[in-house]
């Protein structure tokens, strides 16, 4: 069985109270040969690279993920402790919501759906997928050796389609229910912390906002033709009747953002989508989103503009409204790390190739390929010295920062290079080797996707 490099225990074992001792044996060479195996990420391929592929006993493999009593949300929790007291020790905590599908077919994907593809989707183009749609909330966190903000995935849950909930005879969740549940568990793993959400258009519902906005802070796209009232007068004493919970409608921020007379404000965003330091446009106000007595919420909204016209103007909003202007873009601009940790997970990771059948393996496998992400990302970081991490570079390619598969390099070299490589005394050229990690290397290097 894969011992666990000195340097990797922090890491490792708190994650081992979440198992009995049998199955955390096999949980852990899972986890392992996860990070060591190349291409797909099935359990085969995960026993190879470990040296496992005579193992006979192979199928208790297999049950850690379809029949092992462990619980997915424990995880989450010990990760995200983790992942919090490594890189957002103090401050408000700013987390990142979206969806991604997973590309499945076969009879026994029961779970499976019809979805819009947002990737090969555009305004004028729209592309359906099927697969599975997953749910994720990534902690969106500064990286100091990385010297940007990643999206490290917390919690995963499976969106399961409105046919899969109807044959098994259950209510349908829309996913601005699992929305709300997975941004409710949050708020109470980090009691006392504040808590700022940012997600996409899809998310811009003011169901969600409003019942959220008494437990954490929402940012989202908000819609220029959105109902704005101007906030409640003051009430009068010996008023009677119920209070007021809105004013004057205000112009729509389409009728705002033609108005010649808008005040703006140019301010320079940095790490703009990945792109650097851009100057914008902005102009703000304060103002209230209506539709009845139950859903009305106080918001701060924010005008975006390009001023070399680049892109369409945009509409944010905070639940917040005493974030100020920039704090909201620069908030809101982050969320494109959780597209790139989806798009790293699929080629560095293996999401997508898995192959488990049952519904128990389908529901755990992809959250912990995605948590695996964060994992490696705290192992990398256990590796770094005078705040620097190895880069991978060539004559042809200089590359200023390092990037998740720099990290996932650097651990894997340190976990090979603990297997006890034994170096001649008297031969500075000559390495010696036990036969069983030559074989294995080999099976890296020449099954290498």
């Amino acid at each position: 069985m894969p011992a666990v490099p000195t340097r990797f225990v922090p890491v490792i074992v708190p994650f081992a109270a979440l198992f009995r001792q049998p199955t955390w044996r096999h949980a852990r060479a899972l986890l392992i040969g996860a990070i060591l195996a190349p291409g797909v990420r099935t359990v085969a391929s995960v026993l190879r690279i470990l040296g496992l592929a005579h193992e006979r006993r192979f199928c208790r493999y297999h049950r850690v993920l379809s029949r092992a009593a462990w619980s997915p949300l424990a995880a989450s929790r010990v990760l995200l402790g983790l992942l919090v007291r490594a890189f957002v020790p103090t401050g408000p905590v700013l987390v990142g919501l979206d969806d991604t599908i997973e590309r499945r077919r076969g009879a026994k994907i029961r779970a499976k759906g019809i979805y819009r593809d947002p990737v090969r989707s555009s305004q004028s183009h729209f592309v359906k997928a099927q697969g599975l749609r997953w749910l994720s909330l990534m902690l969106l966190a500064p990286i100091p050796w990385a010297r940007r903000v990643w999206a490290l995935p917390v919690l995963t849950a499976l969106a399961p389609s409105e046919r899969y909930s109807a044959e098994q005879h259950r209510r349908h969740k829309t996913l601005l229910v699992w929305a709300r549940q997975l941004l409710r568990q949050v708020r109470r793993w980090l009691p006392g912390r504040t808590l700022i959400a940012v997600a996409d258009s899809n998310f811009a519902a003011l169901e969600l906002l409003t019942a959220l906005r008494a437990e954490l802070i929402c940012i989202t796209r908000l819609r220029l033709d959105a109902r704005l009232y101007a906030p409640a007068p003051p009430r009068r004493p010996h008023t009677v009747g119920r209070p007021r919970v809105k004013g004057e409608r205000l112009p729509a921020l389409d009728v705002v953002l033609a108005d010649p007379t808008t005040t703006w404000q140019r301010l320079t965003i940095p790490g703009w989508y990945g792109e650097g330091p851009r100057a914008v446009d902005l102009a703000t106000g304060v103002g209230v989103w209506h539709r009845s007595v139950l859903l009305s919420l106080p918001v701060r909204w924010v005008l975006v503009r390009d001023p070399d016209g680049r892109f369409d103007p945009q509409a944010l909003l905070s639940t917040d409204p005493a974030l100020t202007a920039e704090q909201i873009v620069g908030y809101y601009v982050r969320r494109w790390q959780v597209e790139v940790t989806f798009e790293e997970s699929r080629r560095h990771l293996g999401v997508e190739t898995q192959r488990q059948w049952s519904d128990a393996a389908i529901a755990r496998t992809t959250p912990v390929l995605l948590g695996l992400f964060s994992v490696v990302t705290l192992l990398a970081t256990r590796l770094v010295r005078d705040g620097r991490l190895p880069v991978r570079t060539a004559a042809w390619y200089a590359k200023p920062t390092p990037t998740f598969s720099d990290a996932l390099a650097v651990v894997r070299a340190h976990w090979w290079r603990w297997q006890r490589f034994r170096t001649s005394t008297r031969e500075a050229d000559m390495v010696k080797l036990p036969r069983r990690v030559v074989r294995r290397l080999s099976e890296a290097a020449c099954y290498a996707a």
